[in-house]
């Protein structure tokens, strides 16, 4: 197996039921990414050789080191290569007991105590989080307790906006990392980053996406095939390269004998993928594609336990993507002349404001929300979910 996959499998066999060991590849030997040091009287674990010829033998191999040791393995070192195992969001490598990790967990009674721990300690990759709904999804979640990667075409933002994460919650919870979602060779190197950082991922928002208005009529053929690109081909790319993952991860728990490693793909799509968009067709068109994608993948991917879901929020209209002076959809649709009778950008916006019952925009925290209640509930794959303010309603 090669490094990733045997890290993968570490995690998958780390699984408690609520949440998993991180590992974290630590090139150097010094310094903050070095591993822990060893407790009194505990022997690193060691993967090299016929350990690491199939997923069974590395458990099997983890299991020896196991049984002779109280607690959970402070550094790992396979082939060679030192990582740093942590435990917790707040702390990245303290001992823990490990029949306490391994205890049995009531899930009726951890809900009924905590529903805020729905993703604590996960592991949560946000793609196009550097600005607009990525980033506010990236907040909620931080103050949430998950561990996040922030994944943006702007790295130099995603990394600020890391920072800034790290800083409002008082702990590396956050990392960046560079991708273009149109790109295999990209998201697959995306992936292998958070397996380095963390060993592996909980919870994938596919959020990045990109929108150009305007008429059937004049719409250049260049910008259909960006909008298409961005929006359904880059969902299809983060999928195929996620579920490979999180699959690695859940075979490892089954054969390890853990419970059921669940995990989810969440595609933060829109309301024009529940209902047609005037002059907007490239983009309503790759959104319901992209529901197409939801559906099929999580017929597929039920028996990983991977759940797949499309989080359909109504218009946030005070993020970038609406709101930009230049660029934003307020300024396209004036020019485009969606809104009858509109002569500024505010008279677009009150048009667009008084089309939701509630009277308002979609914000990132209803859209956290809503990934946080598609995560929980653990009995349902394959939705589209509105987040609309009753703007459109399920049929």
């Amino acid at each position: 197996m090669t490094l990733h996959e045997t890290l993968h499998v570490l995690r998958g066999a780390t699984w408690n039921g609520a949440r998993a060991l991180t590992f974290r590849v630590s090139p150097n030997t010094a310094g903050d990414d070095a591993p822990g040091s060893p407790s009194p009287g505990e022997t690193p674990l060691v993967l090299q050789g016929e350990a690491l010829a199939s997923p069974e033998a590395c458990i099997a191999a983890y299991r020896d080191w196991q049984k002779a040791s109280p607690v959970l393995p402070r550094q790992v070192e396979i082939e060679g290569v030192p990582v740093t195992v942590g435990c917790s969001a707040a702390e990245t490598s303290v001992p823990v007991e490990r029949d306490e990790w391994f205890r049995e967990v009531d899930p009726v009674a951890e809900i009924a105590a905590d529903r805020a721990r729905v993703v604590y300690d996960a592991v949560a990759l946000v793609t196009g989080g550097a600005q607009g709904f990525g980033f506010e999804i990236a907040r909620g979640l931080a103050h949430a307790g998950a561990q996040l990667i922030l994944a943006d075409l702007n790295e130099e933002g995603a990394r600020a906006r890391a920072a800034e994460l790290n800083e409002m919650t008082g702990r590396a919870c956050a990392s960046a990392v560079a991708v273009d979602v149109t790109d295999e060779a990209s998201v697959a190197a995306m992936f292998d980053r958070a397996t380095e950082h963390y060993g592996g991922v909980d919870l994938v928002v596919s959020n990045a996406g990109v929108l150009k208005a305007g008429s059937v009529k004049d719409f250049d053929r260049e910008d259909f095939d960006f909008v298409t690109k961005v929006n359904y081909t880059g969902f299809f790319l983060v999928s195929k390269y996620a579920s490979r993952l999180l699959a690695s991860q859940n075979a490892a728990s089954r054969i390890a004998g853990r419970p059921p490693y669940f995990s989810d793909i969440v595609e933060i799509n829109s309301k024009s993928g529940l209902v047609g968009s005037n002059k907007n067709g490239a983009y309503a068109g790759s959104k319901f594609g992209g529901i197409g994608l939801v559906q099929s993948f999580a017929l597929e991917l039920v028996r990983d336990n991977i759940k797949v879901n499309a989080i359909c929020p109504g218009n946030f209209f005070d993020g970038p993507l609406w709101s930009d002076p230049d660029r934003g959809l307020f300024t396209q649709y004036l020019k485009a002349g969606k809104v009858p009778g509109a002569t500024t950008i505010a008279d677009v916006r009150r048009a667009y404001e008084e089309k939701v019952p509630m009277g308002r925009g979609a914000t990132g925290l209803d859209v956290v929300r809503a990934i946080l209640a598609v995560v929980e509930q653990r009995y349902e794959t394959g939705q589209a979910v509105p987040v609309t303010g009753g703007q459109e309603m399920l049929r």
